[in-house]
């Protein structure tokens, strides 16, 4: 089984991800901590605040690689 993380990584470059996108897809509950770890690991994610329905939720986006 793939780890969540290079999972994670074919849906950003796929484009946008949320963290229910991750949950639904992948099973991540913890999205920002996958992204941390990604980020340490040298990718560059970019997170933009969105609200729908009165919650606000990040959005994470793959620069180019």
């Amino acid at each position: 089984m793939e780890s969540q993380c290079h999972q994670i990584v074919e849906l950003l470059r796929q484009g946008p991800l949320t963290p229910q996108d991750a949950l639904q897809k992948v099973g991540c509950f913890r999205l920002a901590a996958r992204i941390h770890e990604l980020r340490k690991a040298g990718y560059d994610i970019r997170q933009v605040m969105k609200q729908r329905n009165g919650k606000q939720f990040a959005e994470y986006q793959l620069k180019e690689e």
